[in-house]
């Protein structure tokens, strides 16, 4: 086959093939590239006949690749998706503000300390808004996110914060006085964290009956804790900084470590891949 046959393959039916053998469909491959059935039918047909060889083979319930169509395809793939990448680093970070939304203790005892203590500032503008539990953190609108759970979002990238380690805190006076840190009053702390009944299943303490105090957030119950209002089973990267400046102390040695934790997410298009790697670099322990 003479080499100029291959030269400029016109990208709109490259696309067409890529679409097609990754979704097993015509129909679906049309939808994703905005063109009609028969046009990415015709697209391929074109595609086919400038290589001289068949790429699909046609049936009733679709289409499959022969041979030839998926020895091609992981490097129409990878062409496709540094030419994505390319476009992304070059044209995609023109973006100068970004908004993450968080709760407030995440802000406040997390994402605040590794922002000051960051070597080089991100070279954008932050806009941290605070998310409404009541809402749904997944409701929350903005380019990133922090969310706990497990990490695996739909249609989202994510990059887990810190992992999460969960040890019972009080203020130092109110740790001193007590006989035994269990018989003190709990804290609780609304929401999808591990909790003190979690805690009594892994440890053996006595289930806590109602907890003194609830509160909805986790900033909250560290000011009740730091108030000598109780203990609180806290997030230990979350009160690192009460811990070092002596305003909460730790209770025993026993900790809770979840599967979940807070991570930080973002659409897939809303941020470049290199303004993505920037906000995990200052706010991730990688």
């Amino acid at each position: 086959m003479p080499s100029a046959r291959l030269d400029n393959l016109p990208l709109e039916w490259i696309r067409a093939f890529e679409a097609a053998a990754r979704s097993g469909s015509f129909t679906e491959a049309a939808r994703e590239t905005g063109l009609t059935q028969a046009s990415t039918s015709q697209r391929i047909g074109q595609l086919e006949a400038r290589l001289d060889t068949q790429l699909f083979l046609r049936g009733a319930r679709g289409v499959t690749l022969t041979v030839a169509g998926e020895t091609w395809l992981p490097y129409v793939s990878a062409a496709l998706q540094s030419l994505r990448q390319s476009a992304e680093e070059v044209f995609g970070s023109h973006q100068r503000r970004i908004t993450l939304t968080a709760g407030n203790s995440v802000i406040e005892n997390w994402l605040m300390p590794r922002l000051a203590a960051a070597p080089v500032p991100p070279p954008f503008e932050f806009v941290f808004s605070t998310a409404v539990l009541a809402a749904g953190v997944g409701q929350q609108a903005g380019d990133a996110d922090v969310r706990y759970g497990t990490g695996t979002w739909p249609q989202r990238r994510s990059a887990r914060l810190f992992e999460e380690i969960m040890v019972p805190v009080a203020a130092p006076q109110l740790a001193d006085t007590a006989g035994r840190w269990q018989d003190l009053p709990k804290i609780a702390v609304s929401g999808p964290r591990p909790g003190w009944q979690e805690w009594s299943r892994q440890t053996g303490d006595p289930a806590t009956p109602v907890p003194h105090l609830r509160v909805d957030s986790l900033v909250h119950a560290l000011a009740a804790a730091r108030q000598g209002l109780g203990v609180v089973l806290a997030s230990l990267p979350l009160c690192e900084g009460d811990m070092a400046a002596g305003r909460l102390a730790r209770l025993g040695e026993d900790e809770l470590r979840p599967a979940t934790s807070w991570w930080l997410t973002s659409p897939h298009n809303a941020l470049s891949s290199r303004q993505w790697d920037e906000l995990c670099d200052v706010f991730c322990v990688l």
